[in-house]
């Protein structure tokens, strides 16, 4: 049977850094730990969102960090700016490793799905303008069932829509937190470590395994057809 893998889309596929370029217009050299807190407390408020069950979309939580950040830098950032900022999260670039990845590993005849916070339609723009979307199966989002990751009840229902068994199914992210929380729910996980200086969160849960890109899962997976 063909391995069903899951890739998480913000910070594992695409490069949420890109909005540093626009930020550089706005806030000049604060705009790398201004990207850095927006990001933040977007996972933050998504977090929080998901333990509350007082849900309101990504694109929502998005935008109240954005908020949360022109506050702490007392940062005047007009609704004009503010908005063209939340609208270039739909054109973010996918890492340099992602197509090549995905390539491979569709080659192989591994079922490949998107697995994200994001809404369906933003997330299949977004990979649709990155060029990597012909690579994967469908889009599987949170928001059909109104929650976030990593609460359990996210990662039964990408099984559910892919059709697959968690043992047998592999989560994708460079997100630690997802990692952990698809192995909670019995998945098997992978942590895309592109950083020498990233750490994983020191838990009784580890990844599976850990690669250093996209590229270097086929091998990792023991699917490479090189």
């Amino acid at each position: 049977m063909a391995m069903t893998i899951a890739f998480d889309v913000y910070g594992t596929l695409i490069d949420t850094a890109g909005i540093v370029t626009a930020l550089e217009k706005l806030v000049g050299d604060r705009a790398g730990i201004f990207s850095d807190l927006w990001r933040a407390k977007q996972l933050e408020y998504s977090f929080r969102r998901g333990l509350m069950q007082n849900y309101r979309d990504f694109s929502v939580c998005t935008s109240h960090a954005l908020n949360f950040c022109c506050e702490t830098f007392q940062t005047e950032i007009s609704s004009e700016d503010r908005a063209s900022l939340l609208e270039s999260y739909r054109y973010l670039p996918a890492f340099v490793d992602a197509e090549q990845g995905l390539e491979r590993l569709k080659s192989t005849g591994c079922r490949l799905y998107a697995f994200s916070n994001g809404k369906p339609d933003d997330v299949r723009n977004l990979l649709q303008h990155a060029r990597i979307d012909q690579y994967l199966e469908g889009v599987v989002s949170t928001d059909e069932i109104k929650s976030f990751k990593p609460n359990p009840a996210v990662y039964a229902h990408f099984l559910r829509q892919a059709e697959a068994c968690g043992s047998e199914a592999w989560l994708i992210s460079g997100n630690p937190f997802d990692v952990i929380g698809a192995i909670s729910a019995g998945m098997r996980g992978a942590w895309v470590k592109r950083s020498p200086k990233a750490v994983f969160d020191p838990w009784e849960i580890q990844p599976t395994i850990t690669v250093g890109s996209i590229v270097e899962l086929c091998q990792s997976l023991g699917i490479d057809d090189q």
